[in-house]
Formats: structure tokens, C-alpha cells, sequence
């Protein structure tokens, strides 16, 4: 078994490389849907020198599959949103201290120690529903917070806003994280000039309303806002780890994490950097579930391992992999 400690840390691409390799051993040993996939690939431990050579598990397998590298029962079972009718991805967790690890080193990376900030969420979407990881994430991000006036907001806007004039305006670090659609409401009716506050969007309109391009989003939330960026987190239930972006719609991957591209039409073929493909996920935090997971995103990478999103697949399916039925 890989100690999670080994994964944290992770201090260059080498040792990243050599223990991606380690981690498709042990999953290819003890996951038993994913050995069945490299089995009809016919990919092997003694056909994998590289991580390019490693097999990605298509995302769909999370609705249909319990994806389980570890014998020890679920802890939790995150579960992603879903039109009324479809499948939903189940994400069987088997330790969550891993996933609390993931999220406070990731955030501490790229940001500071949460404990420094006030943390405000608007995630009436998620809120609504049981098994969301990102209510997780942020539930645990405000308990680590030391701030009083953190917590959760749903409808009660002129509260918000309220709360974040008032920390703002105090010289305190201040984080603000939303649904795009309920930023959106909440700059529609009331405007900032904000100082100390990141404003970070999770994407998605959820339905809510009309789907806009990134550029568009941002520059309605910046100058509701009265800030010079937007920031972005790029996560999804079948992860226990998260990119982030502090404004240009290029995301950077913690060190345990990386991405890769596909060929559209050829899924088996990584593409490379600066090429559009499928989005490719290695994520040494999902040790006991799966780490490889080809997703229904298009992107491109760039030399410096840092990536954007450009879109979806159409559909949602991802093409040129015909091996979904086990």
C-alpha cells in the first residue's frame, strides 16, 4: 500500500512519474474494474515505462461501477449532480482524511493556510442536494477557518453582502466561492468595490440560466465584483483533488495531480502540449479508487504543466473508446 504521505509530498516530476507508475500497479493489482479495462486493452505493468503509456479509465465507469482499489468500506459516497432521470457518478471514498489532506496542501499551495481567511460560499446548488464533495471541501474549509463570520449562504443575499462590505473593508483575507449562476444573481443585485476579497466561480450554471463563455462570466463577475480577477476551481466528484486558476482560465495542478490530452477520435493516443484533445486526469490523491480517468472535457496543455478548458465533448461522450461494457 502507498503511504498518502508519499503523495503530498511530491517535490518534481520525476518523483511524480516514478510514483504514477508505482500507483498503476497497485490499482491495476487490487482495482478490479480498471484491471478488466487494461485487460481489454491489453496494457499491462510490463507495457507501462511511462505515464503516457498508462490506460485512462473513461468517467462514465463512475456511473455504472464501484471503482474501488481498496477492500476497506466507504466512508462516504460522494455523488455528482445530475439532470432529472440520469445516472449520477458515485464516488466511494474509503478515507477521507486523504481527501481533507488533498484540499488544505492544494489550497495552501497556491493560496495560504485557509485557517487566514474568511470563507463565504454561495453553493445553493449543491447545498440542495446530499453527496456533494464540494459542500464537503468548503464545509471543512470554513470549520479550519478562523474567522467567525465564514459559514455558508444561500438565499439571503443582502446578509452576504452585508458580511463581505464588512470583512472586506477590514484589510482581511477573504474568499468567496460560488456556483457561477448565484454570483451572477448576487452582483445583479447588489454591487462591490472589493479589495481583499478572491472571488473564486466553480463553474456552471446548473440549469439556472443561460450558459455563458468564460470571458463573458468573468468579465460581468469583475465588474460586479469591482475586482481585477476572477479565480476558478477545476474539480469534479470522481476527484479528490482540485485545480486552480487566479484568473486568466489557465489552471495549475497541485503536485500530485497532472494533465494530459487525448486525441479526439483516437482516445488511446495522448496528444501534445498546446494540441486540443480530451482531458486525461492523474490524480495520485484517488490512491483507493481509480488515479487515471479520461473525462468528457476538452482542453490543452501547456510546456510549464498548467492547462485550460475549452469545452465539452459533444454529447458528453467521449469518442474513439468503444470498451464501456465490463
Amino acid at each position: 500500500m502507498i503511504d498518502s504521505n508519499t503523495i503530498f509530498n511530491i517535490n518534481n516530476q520525476t518523483e511524480f512519474e516514478d510514483l504514477a507508475i508505482q500507483v498503476f500497479n497497485y490499482q491495476f493489482k487490487n482495482n478490479r474494474v480498471y484491471r478488466s479495462f487494461c485487460d481489454l486493452l491489453y496494457k499491462h505493468p510490463s507495457d507501462v515505462k511511462t505515464i503516457k503509456d498508462i490506460p485512462f479509465l473513461p468517467i462514465q465507469f463512475f456511473k455504472s461501477h464501484e471503482i474501488l482499489s481498496s477492500k476497506n468500506k466507504a466512508e462516504t459516497i460522494f455523488t455528482s449532480s445530475g439532470t432529472t432521470g440520469s445516472k449520477t457518478s458515485k464516488h466511494y471514498v474509503t478515507d477521507l482524511e486523504i481527501y481533507k489532506q488533498s484540499f488544505t496542501k492544494g489550497f495552501l499551495q497556491f493560496y495560504d493556510n485557509i485557517e487566514d481567511y474568511v470563507v463565504l460560499a454561495l453553493l445553493p446548488s449543491y447545498l440542495e442536494r446530499e453527496g456533494s464533495s464540494l459542500v464537503y471541501m468548503v464545509s471543512e474549509m470554513i470549520s479550519q477557518s478562523k474567522h467567525p463570520e465564514s459559514g455558508f449562504y444561500l438565499n439571503n443575499f443582502s446578509e452576504l453582502k452585508d458580511t463581505l462590505i464588512s470583512v472586506d473593508s477590514q484589510n482581511r483575507k477573504v474568499l468567496l466561492i460560488g456556483v457561477s449562476f448565484a454570483l451572477l444573481d448576487l452582483v445583479e443585485t447588489y454591487q462591490f468595490n472589493l479589495n481583499n476579497t478572491i472571488i473564486m466561480e466553480t463553474g456552471g450554471m446548473k440549469g439556472r440560466r443561460k450558459e455563458l463563455i468564460r470571458a463573458d462570466l468573468h468579465k460581468n463577475l469583475k465588474a460586479g465584483f469591482g475586482v481585477e480577477n476572477i479565480h476558478s476551481e477545476y474539480g469534479m466528484t470522481e476527484l479528490l483533488s482540485q485545480a486552480y486558476s487566479n484568473g486568466n482560465g489557465i489552471f495549475n495542478c497541485p503536485n500530485w495531480m497532472r494533465i494530459l490530452t487525448r486525441d479526439t477520435e483516437d482516445a488511446l493516443s495522448i496528444q501534445p502540449s498546446g494540441k486540443t484533445g480530451g482531458i486525461n486526469v492523474i490524480d495520485l490523491a484517488n490512491i483507493n479508487s481509480c488515479s487515471f480517468i479520461a473525462n468528457q472535457d476538452l482542453g490543452r496543455t501547456f510546456k510549464n504543466g498548467s492547462f485550460e478548458v475549452i469545452g465539452r465533448f459533444d454529447n458528453s461522450d467521449i469518442r474513439g473508446c468503444n470498451l464501456m461494457v465490463l
